[in-house]
């Protein structure tokens, strides 16, 4: 065998299915990289864990392998769903193409052979990549089914977390439901990687909130569109999960879905031909304004939250012609539901001088942050500072929901409302929508994962200096005895001066 031919890789096995092919490559890229490094952080007595992270989605999983890829091997994976349902592309997620650009990266952590463009083209062809206009939902969530299985991430499903305790030493003691059955683990960190909602509610309507739940559902829940074939269903609301929320109903056959809009125009998003390279990003989307936002002034942060109020949600085409494909779907324009009337099983609303008589309504009206909502966080959110507490906005600028945002530090953790009252809350970790505003960017969706590192680093950063003590005393530790000279004692002048006269 020449030298040469030792490098390449091996014949591919024909009969090898094409995701074999890729699991092999994968795993030599694995062989090819440095050897991860061995765990590092010293055991804590009383602690079970070193982290926990909430939440066993794409972001989780993600955090997991990530931590593990620093050195971090303690840590633990929950998620109240069961296995498969995990996050929400294939339970609550409509779309049929994802809504951001196929160029983004994912949580392949720059190894290309972990990215969705690997997994795609090795099954499909690098023809068939380029010819996306966006990647399909299924396929993302079957991506990310691969990918959880080639990193080797665990996650422990049917398992939700009920309260956070923080002990006098430091730890965290989390009350968990598992099946049915209550137990407490301990901590040292913690991540809530709990999605859209994980830092509040869904936010509802008071007029929907009023009426019999069997006749209303907001979009983040499971919703049985079978049922509603042959109904007339009005949907609340004109962002993209409303969009998609009525492409499915129609797509069952609904009678007609009417979409009610408190805005005069729906906001859509330009669609990029099949094919197309990324366009430029657009000024607050730079990648050096996106890197270093959660380091820019108060001011700018606040401002730039405040733009997005009055903007609304971005809907792709592509969902406003699935739905608008069908002659019985049909669009209201500057309608607020401020009442909504029963009678029996119908849903009555008026708008204008015209009366609807809808048998269900769908609230696509989206989520508000307000951690005192969240029961797991009962025990704490006292402590937590909000960015009403550190922020004051000029005149003009105030924006009351805004300010029940969390005041995250450098890697997302809770900052303290009462500073060195409540030091645990460095331990907490908010990877959810409710860093919005302190990262300018809304976590947990695809755009989000270049943040990682930065979690990853406060969280590696935490429990590194919390045990300052045990790593100075292994980093300045003599080292043991000294080489054996023999190795080169024949060389050691005069001695060899006087071999070499002789």
């Amino acid at each position: 065998m020449s030298r040469a031919a030792r490098f390449l890789p091996p014949e591919r096995d024909t009969k090898m299915s094409t995701l074999q092919q890729l699991q092999e490559d994968v795993e030599r890229s694995f062989r090819w990289s440095a050897p991860l490094p061995p765990n590092w952080v010293p055991e804590t007595p009383g602690a079970d864990h070193d982290a926990v992270i909430v939440g066993g989605g794409q972001t989780g999983v993600a955090i997991v392998y990530g931590l593990r890829r620093l050195g971090i091997t303690r840590v633990k994976a929950i998620d109240q769903a069961p296995e498969g349902e995990a996050g929400i592309w294939t339970t609550t997620a409509r779309m049929n193409l994802l809504r951001t650009s196929k160029f983004l990266p994912g949580p392949e952590y720059g190894n290309p052979l972990l990215s969705f463009r690997a997994w795609f083209e090795t099954q499909h062809g690098a023809a068939a990549f380029d010819a996306l206009t966006r990647i399909a939902r299924t396929d993302w969530a079957a991506y990310l089914a691969w990918y959880q299985r080639t990193v080797g991430v665990q996650v422990q499903h049917g398992t939700r977390l009920l309260d956070i305790e923080a002990l006098e030493n430091g730890l965290l003691r989390l009350h968990l439901e598992a099946d049915g059955r209550l137990h407490t683990e301990t901590t040292r960190k913690l991540v809530l990687a709990t999605g859209f909602g994980g830092g509040g509610e869904d936010n509802i309507p008071a007029a929907i909130r009023a009426l019999p739940k069997p006749l209303w559902a907001h979009t983040s829940e499971h919703i049985d569109f079978t049922l509603l074939k042959g109904k007339t269903v009005g949907i609340v609301g004109a962002g993209p999960s409303a969009f998609d929320a009525a492409g499915v109903a129609l797509e069952n056959g609904a009678r007609a879905v009417h979409l009610f809009s408190r805005r005069g125009e729906i906001h859509h998003q330009p669609e990029s031909p099949p094919g197309a390279a990324p366009g430029p990003f657009p000024p607050a989307r730079q990648p050096g304004a996106m890197e270093h936002f959660h380091r820019l002034p108060d001011g700018v942060r606040w401002r730039y939250h405040l733009l997005g109020k009055g903007a609304g949600a971005s809907t792709p085409i592509d969902s406003i012609d699935r739905a608008t494909a069908f002659e019985n779907f049909h669009i209201h324009l500057n309608t607020t539901a401020r009442t909504l009337e029963t009678d029996g099983d119908k849903v009555h609303i008026q708008i204008g001088d015209e009366p609807f008589a809808l048998d269900f309504v769908i609230a696509g009206t989206g989520f508000r942050i307000d951690l005192a909502s969240r029961p797991e966080l009962s025990l704490i959110v006292d402590d937590i500072a909000l960015w009403k507490d550190r922020y004051t906005p000029r005149p003009g600028e105030e924006y009351p929901e805004a300010g029940l945002y969390p005041y995250l530090g450098e890697g997302f953790e809770f900052t303290e409302k009462i500073p060195g009252q409540a030091p645990y809350l460095a331990n907490i970790h908010c990877y959810n929508w409710a860093a919005a505003l302190s990262s300018g960017k809304n976590l947990s969706d695809v755009p989000s994962m270049p943040e990682l590192p930065r979690l990853l680093s406060g969280i590696s950063r935490g429990l590194f200096f919390a045990d300052l003590d045990h790593h100075a005393d292994r980093i300045t530790a003599k080292g043991g005895a000294g080489a054996d000279p023999s190795v080169y004692a024949k060389a050691v002048w005069p001695l060899r001066r006087n071999t070499t006269a002789a």
